[in-house]
Parts: C-alpha cells; structure tokens; sequence
C-alpha cells in the first residue's frame, strides 16, 4: 500500500504496522509507534483516503483524508477486552463507515454525537462528542502526504464535552482551538482531561 510504504519512508519501516480492525475485520487500521518527548501510538484508518470526499469549496485540496486517535502511553492498544480503550476500534469504524455510507466528508471542526441521546464514550472518558482537528501534538509528524498525485491530510478524532461543543457552535473552531491549546491540550486521548470552560482556580 502506499500510504503505509510513505509513513515508513517518514517514520521507519519499524515504527509502522498494519493491523485489522479487531471487531471490524473488514477495516484495516495503521499503527504508528512514535518516540517524541513522550512516546504515542496512533491507531488511523488505512484506506479512508481512496474515498473522495465531496468538499465545499472552499476546501478544495482537502478531499482525501484519514482519520486517527493518538493514545496516551498509559494505555495497550493490543488489550482488546478493556473497554475504557477497546471503544477507539469501534469508534473508527464507525466513523470511516459513516462518511463513506453517507457520502460526506469531515473537516476541521466537524463534530459527531456519540448517539441520539448522547452516551459518555466510556466509564473513564464521560464526553459525549467527537471533534476532528488538524494535528496538534503531531503538526510536524503528520503533516501531509503526497501519493501519486493525491494529498492526503490528516485529521485526529479527539473527544470533547457538551459545554465544549456549544463553545465551539457559539464561538467557531478557531477560538475553541485556541483556547484547547491554551489549556496545553491536544489531539492525545486523556481519561481524565477536564473541560476548557471548568474555571482552573480553586479555592479552599
């Protein structure tokens, strides 16, 4: 494939691996193993970029996407019988399936309710939405690839909270982004991360 013989050319041969989806076997999956200050494993799709997405215009240049979680070290992308870091294999099928099935497209600032009504994602992560942004913590890492004549970008799946998504709707991407970077947040998955709008001061 040669999106994976691009990210080794990036990363080296041994810090990518293909995968199958363990609940989705139909879906192959990439895993990138990346030494930065502190060592992440991205889990992203492999094949989303052989769809088209039929973008507005004013993004035109970004229709060939995929899509990834970057996971804290705290936890095994291979313990497929925890369900507080399972969920991303379900989660990432469903969001490829998704846009494929209903042939749309995601960009930065896109955001996706995890049901109708809303569920917390997991007993540890108790947002309720996903967002898709640029990459943050991996902007050098994962800036785009260019393969036979198609630039296929990047966009993290990162969780956010219903206080956050009505800030976002209210304010636009941009300021959310900003003040998420403010609050030294990134696309990396984190359990016990809070809102951007919880007040940091306390008092006692």
């Amino acid at each position: 494939m040669e999106l994976i013989k691009a990210l080794e050319n990036r990363f080296g041969a041994h810090r990518v691996k293909s995968i199958q989806n363990p609940f989705h076997t139909d879906q192959e999956l990439i895993v990138l193993l990346l030494e930065l200050d502190v060592p992440v494993t991205i889990v992203m799709t492999a094949s989303l970029s052989e769809y088209k997405m039929p973008v507005l215009d004013k993004w035109v240049g970004r229709e060939f996407n995929e899509i990834y979680f970057c996971l804290p070290t705290y936890w095994d992308f291979e313990d497929h019988t925890n369900p507080n870091s399972s969920w991303i294999y379900n989660w990432i099928y469903k969001l490829e399936r998704f846009v494929r099935d209903k042939n749309t497209w995601y960009g930065p600032g896109h955001t996706i309710p995890t049901g109708n009504p809303e569920v917390p994602i997991s007993d540890l992560m108790q947002q309720e939405y996903f967002i898709f942004l640029d990459p943050i913590l991996l902007q050098k890492e994962l800036s785009p690839v260019n393969i036979q004549g198609k630039t296929i970008q990047f966009l993290s799946i990162v969780p956010i909270f219903g206080d956050e998504l009505d800030f976002k709707m209210g304010k636009g991407t941009q300021k959310f982004v900003r003040r998420f970077i403010q609050r030294n947040y990134d696309e990396k998955l984190d359990d016990y991360r809070k809102s951007v709008l919880t007040s940091r001061l306390r008092f006692f």
